[in-house]
């Protein structure tokens, strides 16, 4: 595989010709790099008019190898061809290097350039880029190849310094301005001339060391170079520093490889270079890894129009009063603060009323904040802020917060947000969590990127008070009220949805956006007299758990669960059915012919939330129908239309959302089965169900 490296654009905030008197003093040895043990000339030539001037160059260098590795190659040193050509006209210099030694195993390419900046032309910008290619290496390739990527990045940032270095020196000498190229005058003209510059000689030093000293004190109060961008296409290395962090040099080349592919081939807009940062830091730079990643994430903000979510997304009301999260102020380290109150928020009404599909366009347009406040803040401290500090207070967090769907929902969240907004998470501070916290985390962990669980901080009880807590990370006149600080939080305190919020789900999906979440969990029914809600459920093996949550909207509704061995004929009733028997979308599944406790077995009833561990295989089938008394029956088992047609109810039709799920006992025990709760405060059925319940239970366990 070929190692390549691209650097970004470095600034010296010198004339060419200064930098190039700088360059030349690295020749023919320089103490500077201790690697670079000298270099002879090979072959040097001039253009007639010394515009061009080139040299060729052979380079002896000191490897930084094991001696083991030296030995086995039977060579102590190892040599470079360079070529460099300077145009005094262009004022340019491109240098040329490859290596002679093992250059039938081993393939060193390297290009350099020097160029006037193209907005000032007093400055001067330095480019280079390099490729390594090891054929053969008596087996030791990826030795080799870690070996010589390492010497070379850390004598990328020590050849800048050297320039510098010898810069510095100029300007002690007193050198601080050289003239630029000017072409030869005529024959005619050079006597007079001579005598004109000789005339002048003196007055010109004067002038040029006054201009130069000038030029340079102007140079040091001239804007930050990242100010001036030397070209609209390349990353300006102070400017990476300004405002993308310290960098390692392959990274910056990981990082500039990356955005030129994106311009060279994506097509729309390219994203933000903060945002292709993330990308690569969440694959540890690895640019294939990274550029999957980030051309799915593109794709996907591309289709859902994810990139104006801030301008077209309006959060419904109820999220503004029960939604408990918001924004407050900012870290110690300038981190814009999050602030969510889980352990407040009504997580079971809020995805009940709003839909999945609110929920996750909520937190998408937070990170979408998030990382426009990270800009703000990074022109604000004047250092770099690539990242926002969540802190969540789990006060009040328990087992009604732990229902299956609602884990569902918030794993599936989890997965876009790991997957389109890598690396935006700086730090997660939770606080006051409970007992119940580690079923939630076994639960959620596994889903979340290592290197974000490594920056979660969990505090049980009052822990985060006091050294070690909150006062690190967030100052104290930040912390807020309800967390015994001294700071006013305006973020909404929740409390329970009110049930009559509760939408059906197509009350809800009516969006003129393009639905991301391509799943519903909850889905809605109507319930009409004589014609129940039913589902089937065909179970092939015997250790299986069906789960199910619902809640009534509008009537009375009476939940069963029945299990048969005979199989509904659903596709023939569909066509044959008398027009009684199929209202709406709802066909019975359930036979008329057939008999409770024959043909029919009541397995479960009427609990709002919970599960049932199949013990038969063959068909379930979940029926919801109005609530109406029992028919006396006397010893006989009832028949199911005798039971339909006892059903004394208006006309009017019930309304449900309901949820199920079919799992292998394996996915669901010690998991999923302390998450259920019959008596959640979220799902309550009505006082003549609940008494019907009573009175059902006893009838049917009796059979």
């Amino acid at each position: 595989m070929v190692q390549k490296y691209q650097s970004p654009v470095r600034v010296y905030k010198y004339p060419f010709e200064l930098v190039m008197a700088a360059y030349e003093k690295r020749f023919p040895t320089c103490p500077e790099i201790p690697v670079f043990l000298g270099s002879e000339i090979l072959h040097e030539s001039r253009s007639d008019d010394g515009a061009i001037h080139i040299i060729e160059r052979s380079c002896k260098l000191n490897v930084d190898a094991p001696r083991l590795l030296k030995k086995i190659a039977g060579v102590e040193y190892v040599f470079f061809i360079q070529k460099n050509t300077v145009n005094w006209k262009e004022r340019t210099l491109r240098i040329e290097a490859h290596n002679e030694t093992f250059a039938n195993r081993v393939v060193v390419l390297e290009t350099c350039s020097y160029s006037v900046h193209p907005e000032n032309e007093d400055w001067t910008c330095f480019e280079q880029s390099a490729s390594l290619d090891i054929k053969s290496f008596f087996g030791f390739e990826s030795t080799v190849e870690k070996i010589a990527m390492k010497q070379y990045t850390s004598n990328i940032k020590r050849g800048k310094e050297v320039i510098e270095h010898y810069l510095k020196e100029l300007i002690s000498q007193g050198i601080t301005f050289i003239p630029r190229w000017t072409p030869p005058p005529e024959s005619g003209q050079k006597d007079e001339q001579a005598l004109a510059a000789g005339a002048h000689v003196d007055d010109g030093a004067v002038e040029c060391g006054a201009r130069g000293a000038a030029k340079e004190q102007a140079g040091n109060s001239c804007p930050p170079a990242e100010a001036v961008s030397p070209d609209a296409d390349k990353l300006d290395a102070d400017y990476i520093e300004r405002y993308l962090g310290q960098l390692t040099p392959m990274q910056e080349s990981c990082l500039i490889r990356l955005r030129q592919w994106l311009q060279e081939t994506h097509k729309g807009k390219i994203p933000k270079d903060e945002h292709i940062l993330r990308f690569l830091r969440a694959r540890d730079f690895n640019i294939d890894k990274a550029r999957e990643m980030l051309c799915q994430s593109l794709t996907w903000r591309k289709q859902y129009q994810v990139d104006y979510i801030l301008q077209s997304w309006r959060p419904p009301a109820l999220l503004d009063e029960y939604y408990t999260g918001g924004w407050h102020y900012q870290d110690r380290d300038g981190r814009p603060l999050y602030i969510l109150r889980l352990g407040q928020m009504d997580t079971k009404g809020l995805v009940k009323a709003l839909g999945e599909e609110s929920l996750l366009r909520h937190v998408l347009s937070i990170n979408e904040e998030g990382q426009k406040r990270c800009e703000e803040n990074t022109n604000l401290f004047g250092r770099p802020i690539t990242s926002w500090t969540c802190l969540v207070d789990l006060e009040g967090l328990n087992m009604r917060h732990l229902w299956r769907p609602g884990v569902k929902a918030l794993l599936r969240i989890i997965e876009v947000v790991e997957d389109n907004y890598p690396e935006t998470l700086g730090r997660l501070l939770i606080v006051r969590a409970p007992r119940v916290f580690p079923v939630l985390w076994t639960l959620v962990s596994p889903f979340i990127n290592e290197n974000t669980r490594q920056k979660f901080l969990i505090y049980s009880g009052n822990n985060y008070q006091g050294p070690g807590g909150l006062v690190d990370y967030v100052d104290k006149d930040v912390i807020p009220d309800f967390l015994g600080g001294d700071c006013v939080c305006n973020v909404p305190e929740g409390g329970l949805v009110p049930k009559s919020l509760y939408q059906a789900d197509e009350e809800t999906e009516n969006s003129d956006h393009i639905r991301l979440w391509t799943e519903t969990i909850y889905h809605s029914a109507s319930v009409l007299k004589g014609a129940p809600h039913e589902i089937v459920v065909e179970i092939l093996e015997g250790e299986s758990v069906i789960t199910w949550d619902f809640d009534i909207l509008k009537g009375d509704v009476v939940f069963s669960l029945f299990h048969s061995k005979r199989a509904p004929e659903t596709s023939r009733k569909e066509a044959t059915l008398p027009s009684t028997s199929l209202v709406g979308d709802n066909v019975q599944l359930i036979d008329k012919t057939w008999v409770l406790g024959y043909s029919l077995q009541v397995v479960s009833f009427d609990f709002c939330e919970g599960s049932h561990v199949t013990r038969w295989p063959g068909f379930y089938i979940l029926q919801w129908k109005m609530h109406g008394p029992l028919p006396c029956s006397g010893t006989s088992l009832p028949r199911v239309d005798d039971v339909l047609a006892s059903l004394q109810v208006s006309s009017h039709k019930c309304k449900i959302i309901y949820y199920y799920e079919v799992l292998a006992s394996k996915d669901f025990r010690g998991s999923m089965s302390s998450l259920e709760s019959c008596n959640s405060g979220f799902s309550q059925l009505s006082g003549a169900t609940t008494s019907s319940n009573q009175s059902q239970s006893s009838s049917h366990l009796s059979r």
